[in-house]
């Protein structure tokens, strides 16, 4: 069962510049929160409350003003730094001590998720005790990402990293589960190209030991990438309209650790007293 994970939240945000020059891009709002709050969400309602979260040097301080260290939604979070951006299985090296030969989930800091099975397909997911799981989302440009070939049982038997010619349209988002084997594994990676440890190699050991499984976010469901501008916006935009039609609100933290039953409506009114006179706050005091 797995009850750690950590969120890598650290990048330049280059693409974004210069909006990313002053601020971390996970800093920045999708609507209403700040970036972070979603991926954060996530792991929170796969009921996973011991978090890691790595940013780069120096920026501690900014993310503890807005998430200091998880009281107040009845969870732990943590945080390492990370010097530069080394690629995503540097996580696993930094996060050594935390994972502390335990499975883990990985989640990045500009991942979006949302849909209507996703809680269940999480709870799913963090059950993982063998191998290692990835969520996999249709695309229509599957150029553009790392994709799989799974078989009827979501065995993935093949994954190629932005192919030229069609392979599969099944792109692998943002979102792992990893057995206690993942740290030792990461260690025996060397940089790519670009000089950085690559996820792809880390999920084809697995893949070669026949120990890849995925789930499928389906229909219903969406996966954003927020590392552009346009797509930052965008996503900005689809909460938005969820929020404003249905009448509530995608990544409320405190919602989501309240129908867990980590906090009680004490830490809700002590969190509207936190965020001030606002519409975030407002929707606070309905949940009580």
């Amino acid at each position: 069962m797995i009850k750690k994970a950590i969120i890598l939240s650290g990048g330049k945000g280059t693409r974004m510049s210069p909006l990313t020059k002053a601020i971390n891009k996970q800093l920045l709002p999708i609507y209403d929160k700040p970036l972070i709050f979603y991926p954060l969400s996530i792991l929170m309602l796969a009921k996973i409350k011991d978090i890691l979260i790595i940013v780069n040097k120096g920026e501690v301080k900014q993310y503890k003003k807005i998430l200091p260290d998880g009281k107040n939604l009845g969870i732990k979070i943590s945080y390492k730094e990370q010097s530069y951006p080394k690629g995503l299985p540097d996580a696993f090296l930094i996060g050594e001590k935390f994972i502390d030969n335990k499975e883990v989930a990985l989640i990045l800091g500009d991942n979006f998720f949302y849909g209507q099975n996703l809680t269940s397909m999480l709870l799913r997911s963090t059950k993982l005790k063998k191998g290692a799981k990835v969520i996999l989302h249709k695309v229509v440009k599957p150029e553009l990402f790392g994709v799989a070939k799974t078989n009827n049982n979501g065995k993935i038997n093949q994954i190629k990293e932005k192919p030229k010619k069609f392979f599969s349209d099944l792109a692998i988002t943002g979102l792992y589960f990893f057995d206690k084997n993942v740290v030792g594994y990461a260690k025996k990676l060397k940089p790519s190209r670009r000089k950085e440890l690559e996820i792809t190699d880390l999920l084809k050991i697995y893949l070669k030991k026949k120990q890849l499984s995925s789930e499928l976010l389906g229909r219903g469901g969406a996966w954003l990438d927020t590392g552009s501008i346009d797509h930052f916006y965008k996503t900005s935009a689809f909460v938005s309209a969820i929020e404003n039609r249905q009448g509530f609100k995608i990544a409320c933290l405190e919602e989501i650790a309240l129908k867990n039953r980590w906090i009680t409506s004490k830490n809700i009114k002590n969190a509207m007293k936190f965020y001030g006179k606002c519409e975030y706050s407002d929707y606070l005091k309905k949940l009580i």
